[in-house]
C-alpha cells in the first residue's frame, strides 16, 4: 500500500484557480450578499458558473455515466474544502444543497425518461429541488418512521401527509417526497420517493420556519427550511422514483459522499476562522502585550490547528477507502467523519469568537453568523449521537466477549510469559 500526500499537478492547477476564484470573486461580495435583488443575484451567479463550467469543475460529484466530471471522493473533498471558504460557493459550483444529493438519487433511482425530465436539467442548474423527508411529529433521524402516505389510485398516487424543515420547499421547482406506500414492509420496504412538481394542487407551503441563523425569513428565499402538508396531492405514477419501496435504499444514495463534502466545506470554514483568530491574535494588545503572547491565546491557536488537521487526515482517509470500497464499506466511517468535523468547526468558531471578543460577537466580523448557521450541523443530515452509536456498534463488532479474567490480566499472562521467556533464553543461548 502506498500513500501520497501530494496532488498531481494538473489537479493542483485546478485547485488553485477555485481558490483565486472563490478569494477575489465571491469572498468580496460577501457584505452586500443579503442586499442583492434575488433577480440580479441570479443572473451574476450564472456568469459565475459559466466560468466555473469553462474550468470543467460543474457538478463534479457525479461520475461521467452520470453526467458528472468523475474526479473521485479524495479529489471532491480537497475541492469542498476551498468551496467551504465562503458558502456561497456551492451554488456557483453546482454542489448545494439539497441538490447535489437528490441528483445522486436521481442518477441511480430515475428512468431515463425521468432523468431528461428532472436530473439534467437539475445539474445544469435549470431547475432546483427539495428533498420531502422530516415530519414534525416523529424523530427525523428514524426513517423507518413515517406518518406521509402514498396510495395508488389508478394511473396516479395520492399523498398525503406533513412535512417540516424542508430544505428550499418554498422556492424549489420539485420536490422528492418520501412517503410510507407499504407500512407492512417497515423497517426498510415500507416507503418509496415521488417527484411533487412546485404548483401541484395539494401541496402546500405553510411557511417558511424562522431558525438560529435567520430568524426573521424571506419567504421563498433559498435556503430557507419550510412546513408543508399535502392534502390528497395527486402526482401520475411515472413520479415514483425506482420501485414502490426503494425508499429507502434511495435516500441512503443521498448520504455517502455528501457527509465527506459537507465535512471539508465545514473545514475550509475552520480555517478562515483559524485565520480571522491569528491575525487578531498579532493586532490586538491587552495587558501590556499582544495577545498572540497570551498563553491561553497560544493554546486557542494550537488547539485550533491541531483539530483541523486530525480531523482532515480522517476525512481524506475516509475519501480514500470510499473511493477504492464504495459507500456501503466506509458507512461506520462517513457517520464518525460528520459527527467529528462538525464538533470542530463549532469549536474553531467558537474559540475565535472568544479571542475577537465583542467584535466576534457582532455581525462587524462574519464569525457570528458562520455559528449560528453551522450550529445545525450536529442536528442535520443525523444527530451525532446516532453517528456516534453506529460506530461504537461498528467497532465493538470487532471484539470477542471473554469469560472470568480480562485477556490483558497480568498475573493470569505470567505463566505463559515465562514459558516465553524460557523458549527464548534457550534459542538466545542465554546461560
Amino acid at each position: 500500500m502506498s500513500w501520497d500526500f501530494e496532488t498531481e499537478p494538473e489537479f493542483q492547477a485546478k485547485l488553485d484557480w477555485m481558490r483565486w476564484f472563490i478569494d477575489e470573486e465571491i469572498v468580496p461580495l460577501e457584505p452586500v450578499l443579503d442586499d442583492i435583488p434575488l433577480d440580479e443575484w441570479k443572473a451574476a451567479r450564472e456568469h459565475l458558473r459559466s466560468q466555473v463550467k469553462e474550468q470543467g469543475l460543474w457538478g463534479a460529484f457525479l461520475d461521467p455515466a452520470l453526467g458528472g466530471a468523475g474526479f473521485g471522493q479524495l479529489k471532491l473533498a480537497l475541492m469542498s474544502e476551498i468551496i467551504g471558504r465562503s458558502m456561497v460557493s456551492m451554488s456557483v459550483f453546482g454542489v448545494q444543497a439539497p441538490d447535489s444529493g437528490n441528483m445522486e438519487l436521481l442518477a441511480h433511482g430515475a428512468t431515463p425518461e425521468q432523468k431528461d425530465r428532472w436530473l439534467w436539467p437539475n445539474l445544469r442548474g435549470e431547475l432546483s429541488s427539495a428533498f420531502a423527508l422530516t415530519e414534525p411529529f416523529n424523530a427525523g433521524a428514524d426513517p423507518t418512521v413515517i406518518s406521509t402516505s402514498a396510495v395508488r389510485d389508478g394511473d396516479e398516487w395520492v399523498i398525503n401527509g406533513h412535512k417540516w424543515f424542508i430544505t428550499n420547499a418554498s422556492s424549489a421547482d420539485f420536490t422528492l417526497v418520501f412517503a410510507e406506500t407499504n407500512p407492512d414492509s417497515r423497517p426498510h420496504r415500507h416507503a418509496s420517493i415521488f417527484v411533487v412538481p412546485a404548483g401541484t394542487p395539494g401541496m402546500e407551503v405553510l411557511r417558511d420556519v424562522g431558525t438560529m441563523s435567520h430568524t426573521h425569513v424571506e419567504q421563498g428565499r433559498p435556503g430557507n427550511h419550510s412546513e408543508v402538508v399535502f392534502v390528497d396531492c395527486r402526482v401520475p405514477a411515472d413520479h415514483l422514483i425506482g420501485r414502490p419501496g426503494d425508499g429507502f435504499v434511495l435516500a441512503q444514495r443521498r448520504l455517502g459522499g455528501g457527509r465527506i463534502h459537507h465535512a471539508m466545506r465545514w473545514l475550509g470554514q475552520s480555517q478562515r476562522a483559524l485565520d480571522i483568530m491569528c491575525e487578531r491574535a498579532v493586532s490586538r494588545r491587552s495587558h501590556g502585550k499582544l495577545l498572540a503572547q497570551h498563553q491561553m491565546i497560544q493554546e486557542y491557536v494550537a488547539r485550533s490547528h491541531m483539530e483541523i488537521q486530525a480531523a482532515r487526515l480522517v476525512t481524506f482517509h475516509t475519501a480514500w477507502k470510499m473511493d477504492r470500497l464504495g459507500a456501503a464499506e466506509v458507512r461506520a466511517e462517513l457517520g464518525m467523519v460528520k459527527a467529528l468535523v462538525s464538533q470542530t468547526v463549532l469549536a474553531v468558531l467558537d474559540r475565535t469568537i472568544q479571542v475577537c471578543g465583542a467584535l466576534g460577537y457582532s455581525a462587524d466580523l462574519p464569525v457570528e453568523a458562520w455559528y449560528r448557521s453551522t450550529r445545525f450541523g450536529p442536528i442535520g443530515d443525523g444527530p451525532d449521537e446516532l453517528h456516534r452509536s453506529v460506530l461504537a456498534r461498528h467497532i465493538l463488532k470487532g471484539y470477542s466477549p471473554v469469560e472470568g479474567w480480562p485477556s490483558e490480566h497480568i498475573p493470569s499472562r505470567r505463566p505463559a510469559a515465562e514459558a516465553k521467556w524460557a523458549q527464548l533464553r534457550a534459542a538466545a543461548g542465554v546461560v
